[in-house]
């Protein structure tokens, strides 16, 4: 049953505190409680439950989405999120509750619900709704003043102003206005980095947990399977403690590993005929399965002697991360999702995400084109690196007009100088979004995905950017007040005679 809450905005002052005082409306908790439409949510939100009065009441929109923007900004896990949101006034108010409660306002396992019932798409569109608004408040500031400007002028005709009112769509399909900044990253999944041993390691263990609970109800009735885990586990230690390990040494582990596992799931496939698979959980069952693969992957690699398969696996509890080759100085390759972000006067937009990888040069068409639809117009030049120079982005570019940055095909012209200057200021530009990149890994955790499934995990990088977004619209709304503080600093005292 889900019930939908109050859609008035409840105002600093009317927020109770049983100790006295009241909010402070400059806080940065209430400024970004109205900046997100939070009825907009409502409607989305609501379809996810069944028209019922029947069932506990469901959490509104405001305290779940809350929540988990108050998790991504602190950086918090689950039970800290709630400790800090019982301890906090500001928090509270920013979840939509009209007064300091003593208790938790709901349990902190609701926290993964949470991520998965709102997904990434629903954060996505709260992101461009919030960018989108500071867009279009700047764009209807000018079109005001030349309302005004008709007005005291006078001489203007109705059906002047209906030419023009006709004129000004095509006008904006055919110019070209702003800078489209694009660039790809990895964010990584917080597993250990992966090695075949450990792989094979992690999965015969995993095995012999199977094996004990599928041999419980024979026990007593039949021998249990030798599956010879002490042997396997001195096997692996006498390799994986060595500092430096030579490939012969490796590869002879590995193929010892590889026949302790598939030993082990000849065993799971005997026992399977009398007791049956419902004894696993479903974590258990997945792992098994995920299992399967892994030793299939690992055995093809080691008979052809090769160090890559098609979507290989490197964790057994996450199998959707897959190694992201990023050629870094820091780290060659990355394991989790890659993901290709677009910046556009200083907010950030998800154009792709993908857990294979890809070449990030095919996603610039598609985020020209999604810069139209949210604009109403082409860029007049997109930023961005080498890889993204292919012919068929550098004709897209020139039949729309977009300046593509980098050197011009064919032979160098004349004007070699002026070439530098607009390289050199394209450099300058296209450190936005490197910094936005730098940002989101250092302070909100896009260097680390904590969440262990796909969609919990696309739902946290959503919120990570919508994170970053909320922080831009809350400099911009403290640049008037930081602007007239300076004002008020630089102004000379009168001198006393």
């Amino acid at each position: 049953m889900y019930q939908r809450t109050e859609s008035q905005m409840i105002l600093p002052g009317d927020f109770f505190l049983p100790f006295g005082g009241k909010l402070a409306e400059d806080n940065r908790w209430v400024l970004l409680a109205q900046i997100i439409p939070w009825w907009k949510l409502e409607e989305k939100y609501a379809k996810n439950f069944k028209k019922s009065l029947k069932g506990q009441k469901a959490v509104s929109i405001r305290v779940a989405l809350g929540a988990l923007i108050i998790q991504e900004r602190l950086g918090t896990d689950d039970r800290e999120t709630l400790r800090q949101i019982l301890e906090n006034p500001y928090l509270q108010y920013f979840l939509g509750l009209p007064e300091y409660q003593y208790r938790r306002p709901f349990h902190h396992s609701l926290m993964t619900h949470f991520r998965k019932r709102l997904g990434g798409e629903i954060i996505d569109e709260v992101n461009e709704w919030i960018a989108l608004e500071e867009s279009s408040r700047k764009d209807s500031e000018p079109q005001d003043r030349s309302d005004d400007d008709d007005d005291q002028d006078g001489g203007a005709s109705a059906e002047t102003s209906g030419q023009s009112a006709q004129q000004q769509p095509k006008q904006m399909e055919l110019t070209n206005e702003g800078e489209l900044l694009l660039d790809a990253t990895c964010a990584p999944a917080d597993i250990a980095y992966p090695t075949d041993l450990s792989l094979l390691n992690q999965a015969r263990e995993k095995l012999e947990q199977i094996i004990d609970i599928m041999h419980e109800p024979e026990r007593g009735k039949s021998p249990k399977p030798r599956t010879y885990r002490e042997r396997a586990r001195k096997a692996y230690l006498a390799v994986a403690k060595q500092r430096r390990v030579k490939p012969r040494t490796m590869r002879k582990a590995i193929g010892k590993q590889l026949r302790f596992v598939a030993r082990d799931l000849r065993i799971v496939a005997g026992l399977a005929e009398t007791s049956s698979l419902t004894r696993l959980s479903r974590r258990m069952y997945k792992e098994l399965l995920v299992i399967q693969e892994l030793y299939r992957q690992q055995q093809e690699m080691y008979d052809k002697r090769i160090h890559s398969v098609p979507d290989r696996i490197v964790s057994i509890t996450q199998p959707h991360v897959r190694p992201i080759v990023r050629g870094k100085a820091r780290a060659n390759v990355e394991f989790g999702a890659k993901l290709a972000i677009s910046v556009v006067n200083g907010y950030v937009f998800r154009e792709h995400l993908s857990w294979d990888n890809y070449n990030e040069g095919n996603t610039l068409q598609a985020a020209v084109e999604n810069y139209r639809a949210r604009f109403g117009f082409y860029p007049k030049a997109v930023l961005a690196d080498q890889i993204y120079r292919t012919r068929e982005n550098l004709r897209y570019c020139k039949e729309n007009g977009i300046r593509l940055s980098g050197p011009q095909l064919g032979r160098p012209s004349t004007d070699q100088q002026e070439q530098k200057k607009i390289a050199k200021a394209d450099a300058s530009m296209r450190n936005a979004v490197e910094g936005k990149i730098g940002e989101g890994k250092r302070s909100y955790g896009l260097g680390r995905i904590r969440a262990h499934l796909q969609a919990t995990s696309e739902t946290v990088i959503g919120l990570q950017l919508l994170v970053m977004n909320l922080e831009k619209r809350l400099r911009v709304l403290f640049l008037p007040i930081l602007k007239w503080l300076i004002s008020r600093l630089t102004v000379r005292l009168p001198v006393s005679p």
